[in-house]
């Protein structure tokens, strides 16, 4: 379905099933594509995600991967394919590490290490999931969100949106002295429409969503947003750990703090639970922030 200006729902979700199916050029490189419609560099998440495919695909299905690091260290041209070659560093009894390199003109664009483990049982704790925080029936959509805000809608209101995003607080993108600070950034996020049951598959599709909103919790801590009279950012690593077995087209809060910022570059760390409070991950990122004039 569409709003009439951008693919939504089940449309949109396929379409990003599209952008992570790669293709596979050899035993341990594949081919990506970026979608027809995007922002001027490709996005962060979507090569992250595609990376996890490639690695996903050279390791023993019943080994489910635990945790990535990877660092983006240029811009990616979101009209020309990506070429991913994946690195055998061990296949292990219980552990399996890959290593994937993101390609495009020769150079890399983004690496990336990642940890898969066969099931095991074991000590199971979690920190509590926050209590303060309205379901997200109860917190207003994108769309309500980005009505208020026409003159900053600019690139969302044209590419897809295959994951419905709730913001507890403001978010980002609104206008410059229209945002509190606080020092926790905290959203409701699920894949907006089915997605196959492959765990690997979810994994990949979280992977994506964790790059959307994780470094804005570095400007919410001081009020400040993107764009015109706010900052420019790009994300310069990011890690994530996967704790427990989800869905990604199931609600999860993602709820997000920055401990540090200096130099230009802020930290920024999120977790993310179940709707039940189950903790199914783990992210922390870095970023280049920079002010821009009005």
């Amino acid at each position: 379905m569409s709003d009439g200006r951008v693919a939504v729902g089940q449309a949109a979700v396929d379409q990003l099933l599209e952008v992570l199916d790669l293709d596979s050029t050899g035993e341990m490189t594949f081919r990506g594509m970026s979608p027809p419609v995007g922002p001027q560099r490709v996005y962060g998440g979507q090569v992250a995600g595609q990376a996890l495919v490639a690695a996903g695909r050279t390791v023993d299905p019943e080994r489910f991967v635990h945790s990535l690091h990877g660092y983006f260290v240029r811009p990616g041209d979101p009209v020309e394919p990506i070429a991913y070659e994946v690195e055998n560093i061990r296949d292990g009894r219980s552990f399996s590490v890959r290593r994937a390199v993101a390609l495009q003109h020769g150079k890399p664009i983004f690496f990336m290490s990642a940890s898969f483990q066969r099931a095991e049982e074991g000590l199971d704790h979690q920190a509590p999931a926050p209590l303060d925080v309205p379901p997200p029936q109860e917190v207003p959509t994108m769309t309500d969100r980005l009505s208020r805000y026409p003159e900053r809608l600019g690139i969302w209101g044209q590419i897809p949106r295959p994951i419905d995003v709730r913001y507890v607080g403001e978010p980002g993108w609104v206008r410059p002295g229209d945002r509190p600070a606080d020092p926790h950034q905290r959203v409701w996020m699920r894949i907006d429409g089915k997605l196959p049951d492959d765990p690997l598959l979810h994994a990949c599709a979280l992977t994506y969503a964790s790059d959307l909103t994780l470094l804005d919790s570095v400007l919410s801590a001081h009020g400040e947003v993107w764009g015109p009279g706010g900052l420019v950012g790009a994300s310069l690593d990011h890690a994530l750990w996967f704790h427990r077995p989800f869905r990604a087209d199931e609600w999860f809060l993602y709820d997000c703090l920055s401990p540090s910022a200096s130099g230009a570059r802020g930290l920024a760390t999120g977790r993310m639970f179940t709707t039940d409070g189950r903790q199914i991950a783990s992210a922390v990122q870095e970023g280049l922030l920079r002010r821009v004039g009005a």
